[in-house]
């Protein structure tokens, strides 16, 4: 601790007062700009009250193109509070005051600063600074970010021992479901062949009916399409994180590359969304592209709309220019529509026959009474709560850093993170995929997208917990632009884990019949 420049006296205001005047080399000024990158803070004691301020300003706007501007804070405002004779509040403030800029320096160039302050005294019926909680420590400081090597370490034993369990017990059923009823098939063929319905029960029974195709086939095929390009997307990202192609102070950046990505890997989402179309006997492949391309987009862009337009009627600074509005639909008509359509094209000509191990009856089979816990709401609440409970801890970091001021630099346990989200997604969607079938149920199409992407339904949730328990956000503007992205964040991951869920129940059903010995 030292004593400062300032001059403060107590109940004398003062206004504008010169503090020093500086001239900082181009050296210097990049020190202050990786200071105030860095979020370096001033600290200053009066009358043993502590009270801070941010060095300088940063801001960050637009996708494309990305600006970065850095700014100090050459004016201060010290407002305090006095009853009788004793200092009973104080604080900074820079809120009616304009950052003096620290771009566009030249390297041979001196920067001329001239450092000023005011203050204003008043009067408050308060006598007791424990009764005035304004401006201490919880107001400045974001909450202690704990170090949760711990909590992840718990998190990889929960996934391993899930994983692990679900492994052997569907294994171990599994192989005595195939040994029973190859067992049966032998024993009965020498005697009724025709029916050999009759007497059995469990998932063989349904073996013509398990490959029906379901009912929307063409908004399943565009989830699909789009939540494959999601996770190319996702990995992508986490990807150059890790090769360190992102500046840490510029979450800008990572924006950028998002949309850029996303406007790239459109040709994934028609080529997966065009080839399963095809496969299970779609016809209106051009339909089948237009939903699929319009998917995301369009919620994305009325999401989008809204937040903007908050922005605009309150005077953000995060409100989007007309200019970068057309930029991104530029990119995205010249750019993303294209290889949508482009993916498609490849897609429905490389397809082949669907290829199912049974033959499908032409009369559906009657789906039994099922008990409650086999229900879609179970089965839902089963698979998304157990991949967020695996990512739960890392959510806390992730939203941390998106709507606060925490800078997250762990993209390789982002990763691991990633993957055991991924791993738990299949393994739950495996899982319960099976207890349906063995209920005779078959409709297991559009119940293994839901179930394991209803992980996006928790993330939304959590986002509400965050929002009302674990954050300082208000107002209009702040509300609507948490929540709306919140929504496309836990639509994102919707698509993402139904994908994943689909076709790892795909698999494993083409596995357990592939085996299974038929007429």
């Amino acid at each position: 601790m030292a004593e400062s420049l300032y001059e403060i006296r107590f109940r004398e205001n003062a206004e504008k007062k010169i503090l020093c005047h500086m001239q900082l080399s181009s050296a210097q000024v990049e020190q202050l700009r990786q200071a105030i990158e860095e979020l370096y803070y001033f600290e200053f004691v009066v009358d043993d009250l502590p009270i801070r301020g941010f060095v300088g300003y940063m801001e960050e706007s637009g996708f494309l193109p990305h600006s970065h501007k850095i700014g100090l804070w050459t004016h201060l405002d010290f407002h305090l509070e006095f009853h009788g004779d004793r200092i009973i509040f104080a604080n900074v403030s820079v809120r009616d005051v304009k950052p003096h800029s620290l771009d566009g320096l030249r390297p041979d160039e001196f920067l001329g600063l001239t450092h000023t302050y005011s203050v204003r005294w008043s009067e408050t019926s308060v006598e007791r600074r424990s009764d005035r909680r304004r401006g201490d420590d919880g107001g400045f400081f974001p909450r202690t970010l704990e170090i949760h090597w711990l909590s992840i370490i718990n998190s990889m034993v929960l996934v391993f021992l899930l994983v692990g369990f679900v492994a052997v017990i569907l294994m171990r059923v599994l192989r005595n479901d195939l040994a029973r009823y190859n067992l049966d098939e032998e024993t009965a063929s020498g005697s009724s062949g025709d029916d050999f319905d009759q007497g059995d029960n469990g998932w063989k029974i349904i073996h013509t009916d398990v490959f029906r195709f379901p009912p929307y086939r063409g908004l399943l095929c565009a989830v699909l399409g789009v939540g494959a390009q999601f996770l190319a997307l996702g990995t992508g990202i986490i990807v150059m994180a890790l090769l360190g192609m992102f500046n840490v102070h510029r979450h800008g950046a990572i924006n950028s590359a998002a949309i850029l990505l996303y406007a790239l890997t459109c040709c994934i989402s028609g080529y997966v969304s065009s080839h399963f179309y095809r496969q299970i006997g779609g016809e209106r492949w051009v339909w089948n592209i237009i939903l699929t391309t319009s998917l995301f987009s369009v919620p994305f862009f009325l999401t989008w709309s809204v937040v903007n337009s908050v922005h605009w009627a309150n005077g953000s600074t995060q409100a989007l220019p007309a200019t970068t509005i057309l930029l991104l639909l530029t990119v995205w008509l010249l750019v993303g529509f294209p290889l949508t359509v482009i993916g498609g094209i490849f897609g429905k000509n490389n397809a082949s026959p669907f290829d199912a191990p049974c033959r499908t009856k032409n009369i559906a089979r009657e789906i039994p009474p099922q008990p409650w816990y086999k229900s879609t709401l179970i089965h839902m609440t089963v698979g998304g709560f157990l991949p967020f409970s695996a990512i739960s801890v890392e959510l806390y970091y992730i939203f941390a850093t998106v709507w606060g001021r925490e800078q997250y630099t762990l993209y390789g346990i982002l990763f691991f993170v990633f993957a055991i989200l991924l791993s738990v997604g299949a393994c739950i969607s495996i899982a319960l995929t099976y207890f349906q079938l063995s209920g005779e149920d078959y409709r297991w199409w559009w119940r293994s997208v839901l179930s394991v992407g209803s992980t996006g339904l928790f993330i939304f949730l959590y986002s509400v917990f965050y929002y009302a328990r674990r954050s300082n956000m208000s107002g209009v503007v702040q509300t609507v632009e948490f929540f709306g992205y919140s929504l496309l964040t836990g639509y994102v991951f919707f698509l993402m884990l139904g994908t994943i869920s689909f076709f790892s129940s795909l698999k494993f059903i083409r596995y357990i019949y592939v085996n299974l010995k038929m007429d």
